[in-house]
């Protein structure tokens, strides 16, 4: 698929591969932990006026891959369909405050991602 999730003692790593890479500008986002506020999987439909700075999109497609800004916000976008995709919503990243990329097993990785947020969160105390 492109997108890989790894997962550091302080952070993960949303990493792009193949053509998602070239087509993001972007080989990865590294997300602190501390930064993710909620991780949800659900539909996402992106805003018409949103500013690629830099990435790429057909809307037709529901192709996003990148850098976007909408509303005075920036978003990561890594998906190519209309599926239920992961959602990290973040406060305090050195640049995005929305994160939403496709994956195989949406559910899957979400949950992986709320076990690693604990652990992370047990292991600071």
């Amino acid at each position: 698929m492109g997108r890989n999730v790894l997962f550091g003692q302080h952070e993960l790593t949303l990493q792009l591969t193949g053509l998602n890479r070239l087509l993001a500008i972007k080989s990865k986002v590294v997300i602190p932990y501390e930064t993710v506020q909620h991780v949800y999987v659900d539909y996402f439909d992106a805003p018409k006026w949103m500013l690629r700075m830099p990435g790429t999109s057909i809307a037709g497609l529901h192709l996003y891959e990148g850098s976007f800004k909408f509303a005075n916000q920036w978003y990561f976008l890594s998906f190519g369909s209309r599926t239920p995709l992961v959602q990290l919503v973040l406060a305090g990243h050195e640049k995005y405050r929305h994160v939403i990329f496709q994956m195989d097993d949406p559910a899957r990785i979400a949950t992986d991602i709320r076990r690693q947020l604990r652990q992370a969160a047990e292991a600071s105390l």
